[in-house]
């Protein structure tokens, strides 16, 4: 039996129980990779990638706050439209290799891609969420991940046109 439009627009929905699974994942894997990573980089970004693992880790524990609420459990079975960048934010789950002694402009450059992956896909979230606890934690880590994304620009920058690495 072919798949008609009905098919694809069950595709194109998630609830926002997966949601928050997927986004625990992201956040997670993340700390563990800066941390992981933190005494492999320059000097120079060491205290950069540190404030990640520390940010990452605050990320997490928002999450963890919101388990069991009642207001917040409520809604988990709702569903909403799938981000357009749900792709690109499932796919930094899966991490680079950038080996003992990684590029000071490599390590930024993953960091800013993850930074906007992350930006984008909270933004599209709270777009899409109903209002509530839920929707005001998106819009929360929509907000901390352009501020990221704003300071690695600046960094990035600086170490570029220092003539760094």
């Amino acid at each position: 039996m072919p798949e008609g439009r009905g098919h694809a627009k069950l595709k194109s929905l998630t609830n926002l129980r997966d949601v928050l699974a997927v986004a625990t994942e992201f956040e997670r894997t993340a700390r563990d990779f800066y941390a992981d990573l933190a005494p492999k980089v320059s000097k120079s970004i060491r205290y950069l990638v540190e404030e990640l693992v520390a940010e990452e880790q605050q990320h997490l524990d928002l999450f963890s706050g919101l388990a069991g609420r009642e207001d917040v459990e409520a809604v988990l079975e709702t569903e909403i439209e799938r981000p357009a960048s749900d792709r690109k934010f499932s796919d930094c789950i899966h991490l680079p290799d950038l080996g003992d002694k990684p590029d000071d402009q490599a390590v930024l450059r993953y960091a800013l891609a993850r930074e906007h992956a992350a930006m984008e896909q909270y933004t599209a979230l709270a777009e899409a969420t109903p209002p509530g606890a839920l929707r005001n934690v998106f819009l929360f880590l929509a907000n901390e991940e352009t501020k990221h994304k704003n300071e690695l620009e600046a960094v990035y920058y600086q170490i570029v046109h220092s003539g760094g690495v």
